[in-house]
């Protein structure tokens, strides 16, 4: 009956040799067996023994080794996306985005190829930092997440990516809370107002919203710009009145005689007429 795993000579020549080379050090390139006199599927069936004891990185390498000893091969194929995903396991990003990315350009309409766009994206997600730090991966990772959506929308993954897209937005809008906090702790108005304003119009579904308007209220009062506080006020209490952010700015504004509502013509009256009004032309 043919043996579908390694043949038990090849098997035990395998480990007479990693045997043998582990004994000489830990150099991970000498440890490995030349592979030339094995399967494709074979290599294949290593790369998972490997994944199952944990060895993402050694996992990636025999994948990888059937892409280059079979390079046309239905099992050269199954390789790469394995790679891909055993690279994104040991937390090997750039090593993963190539490898998914070669997938979707070798083979752009196989069933794994939504698999391979997800794991594009998660190479990105999973690298997003804390929000104080540069927020140019969260960028791609959007990118990488909206083609998932929109490309591969009944697939299997598309509803992890809004999920994940819905967080990493999240993301890029506490980014713009962070510095204008950081402005406005400084009193420096106009440039906290700058960043307020970014979350209030671009950022308007994340949960940083109440609080930009609040801070909003904050910061044209302290210039004195009673109209435009009052306006924030209106559009926190239209759409965030159980907030505490509401409660907060309520204080300040019926503090010094003013009501929340609507007044002048301001970016925020503009808002308040699309978000309340809903004049939209």
């Amino acid at each position: 009956m043919r043996q579908t795993s390694w043949s038990l000579a090849k098997g035990a020549a395998l480990g007479l040799a990693l045997s043998a080379l582990g004994a000489c050090g830990s150099d991970l390139v000498e440890s490995r067996p030349a592979l030339e006199a094995f399967t494709p599927e074979e290599i294949y069936q290593r790369g998972e023994v490997e994944l199952a004891d944990g060895d993402a990185e050694d996992a990636a390498y025999y994948f990888g080794e059937i892409e280059r000893l079979y390079p046309y091969s239905e099992w050269a194929k199954r390789g790469l996306i394995m790679q891909a995903m055993a690279y994104h396991r040991d937390e090997d990003y750039p090593n993963a985005r190539a490898a998914a990315q070669r997938f979707l350009d070798f083979y752009p309409t196989d069933g794994d190829a939504a698999y391979a766009q997800y794991l594009l994206a998660l190479s990105y997600y999973d690298q997003i930092d804390e929000i104080g730090r540069d927020q140019g991966l969260t960028f791609q990772a959007l990118q990488a997440l909206r083609t998932v959506i929109e490309v591969y929308p009944e697939s299997e993954y598309a509803r992890s990516a809004i999920l994940k897209f819905d967080l990493a937005f999240d993301h890029l809008a506490g980014k713009e809370m962070e510095i204008g906090r950081y402005y406005l702790r400084r009193d420096h108005y106009a440039a906290a107002i700058n960043r307020f304003r970014v979350v209030v119009e671009d950022f308007q579904t994340t949960s940083h919203t109440p609080e930009a308007l609040h801070r909003l209220v904050e910061a044209y009062l302290a210039l004195g710009l009673p109209e435009e506080a009052q306006t924030a006020g209106a559009i926190l209490g239209y759409n965030f009145q159980s907030t505490e952010w509401y409660q907060d700015s309520y204080a300040l504004l019926t503090g010094q005689g003013l009501s929340m509502e609507a007044s002048g013509d301001s970016w925020l009256a503009q808002i308040y007429r699309q978000m309340v009004l809903g004049e939209w032309l």
